[in-house]
């Protein structure tokens, strides 16, 4: 019970730091650039070229209306975490508009704050992915239509963020509007990059002839497992062992450098991995 409640605040933690992310990216950096990229914000920062409210009501406003569908249409189906992401994301605009107001770009280097409204929200997008959750908007719409269409959720959002994005052009002028397209297409790359490398782990593929120390270290030291098979080697026709081995990055290096002192002619090949599925990695 009491791990159960310490695992729960840590996920909770973790989902409130990527939203203050989310929020910083946006309200500071985003918003007062006039950058449309990327769904409910990208949306709400045209509409407030042409509507006499904020970006941050907009969004607000935009948020908890797909909340409110969302429940209405899928139910329990609905995850609780996008739920508390979207109203902490919700509170944190208010929050900073009613105390932190800003009229203008922060500093005045469009380029530089370009960087930090992509990066920012990019690697609150990565944990919340990796946490089964979302930010709510344009998300809540993704679900609603793969309960109901069998279209291609991902174009479809895709052909939204750009008609939203070239928008800005009409609306702001062609260098906002270059700068939007820019951020667009950057942002997609940074949030994959950004899961790539969190879930990034070292496959190991060693070839020995004394397998049972670096078994042992593998089990007792890394806390891993690993598969070995009998092999043999063509050159001389020595028996061989090989171990399959599947490790974290700091893990990694520690296992390298055993081998190297344990077994210095052991063959050792090592290559990354974003897609490991199994006990101690994702899906368990």
């Amino acid at each position: 019970m009491k791990q159960t409640i310490i695992e729960t605040v840590k996920e909770y933690a973790m989902l409130t730091f990527a939203t203050v992310l989310l929020v910083i990216g946006v309200y500071v950096f985003k918003f007062p650039n006039h950058f449309s990229f990327g769904g409910v914000t990208g949306i709400a920062v045209v509409l407030t070229a042409v509507m006499p409210v904020s970006a941050t009501m907009l969004t607000n406003v935009i948020n908890i209306a797909l909340l409110v569908l969302g429940f209405a249409v899928l139910g329990r189906g609905f995850g609780v975490r996008t739920v508390y992401v979207t109203l902490l994301s919700t509170l944190g605009l208010w929050l900073m508009e009613r105390f932190c107001p800003m009229d203008a770009p922060l500093t005045g280097q469009p380029v530089l704050e370009l960087i930090f409204a992509i990066i920012l929200p990019a690697f609150s997008a990565a944990i919340l992915f990796n946490m089964d959750a979302s930010s709510g908007g344009t998300d809540i719409i993704a679900m609603i239509i793969k309960r109901f269409a069998s279209i291609d959720i991902g174009v479809a959002l895709m052909i939204t963020d750009a008609l939203v994005a070239v928008s800005s052009f009409f609306v702001y002028g062609p260098e906002t509007g270059l700068f939007s397209v820019a951020g667009l297409l950057a942002k997609t790359l940074v949030i994959d990059g950004v899961i790539e490398n969190f879930n990034l782990c070292k496959f190991f593929t060693i070839v020995s002839e004394n397998p049972e120390p670096i078994v042992k270290f593998i089990h007792e030291d890394l806390n891993r497992s690993a598969t070995v098979y009998r092999a043999e080697g063509t050159y001389l026709h020595k028996d061989k062992t090989v171990i399959l081995a599947v490790t974290k990055r700091r893990q990694a290096v520690l296992l390298r450098n055993f081998v190297k002192v344990q077994e210095p002619g052991a063959f050792l090949m090592i290559t990354n991995s974003s897609e490991i599925i199994g006990k101690g990695f994702q899906g368990f």
